[in-house]
């Protein structure tokens, strides 16, 4: 018997919208496990890479493409080692989508989309202090422009019942997300 299709449900959404919350709010709620997966957890945290200041001065514009290629590829080979993922996105570029739903492409994706104010992103992005200003704004008016979602939820509801919100949409969705119906065309 062949093993079960991966499920990946991913969030995308600008910087300081909540989302990683929101995964490990799905995380709890979810009947069985889906790591979590975030580029912040290899990029900024402190034990393999501190965030601070004159990160260009160490190659970041020559850095990042070979990042986010090893990022999408490591995606794609948990979910086929069998894995279940909850993702936690910044989509900047339409080439980034076609990317991710061309490395996707054999598990089961549910794409949400994580909506906040820009002015609530931008308290949240100076409260929290590790955050480079003006990244929530640039995000703010990119991160929905490349496609439409399986799902939508807006960050400043309760993270719990927006787990909820999530799950009870993932479970009635149709047989083929915005994914896999890009991937039909």
């Amino acid at each position: 018997m062949p093993a079960p299709i991966s499920r990946i449900i991913l969030l995308n959404g600008a910087s300081s919208a909540g989302k990683s919350t929101l995964c490990r709010c799905l995380q709890a709620q979810l009947p069985e496990p889906f790591l979590y997966f975030a580029l912040d957890l290899l990029l900024f945290n402190k034990e393999v890479v501190p965030r601070r200041p004159g990160l260009e001065a160490f190659g970041w514009s020559r850095q990042r493409p070979r990042l986010f290629d090893g990022y999408h590829r490591a995606l794609a080979a948990f979910a086929a080692a069998g894995n279940n993922l909850v993702v936690d996105y910044v989509l900047e570029e339409t080439e980034t989508l076609g990317e991710l739903m061309r490395l996707l492409a054999p598990f089961d994706v549910f794409f949400v989309g994580v909506h906040c104010p820009l002015p609530e992103l931008e308290r949240r992005e100076r409260e929290r202090g590790d955050r480079r200003i003006g990244d929530a704004r640039a995000d703010f008016e990119r991160v929905h422009t490349f496609s439409s979602y399986d799902f939508e939820v807006e960050s400043l509801g309760v993270p719990e019942e927006n787990a909820a919100k999530i799950l009870a949409a993932w479970r009635a969705r149709p047989e083929s997300g915005v994914f896999g119906r890009r991937q039909q065309e």
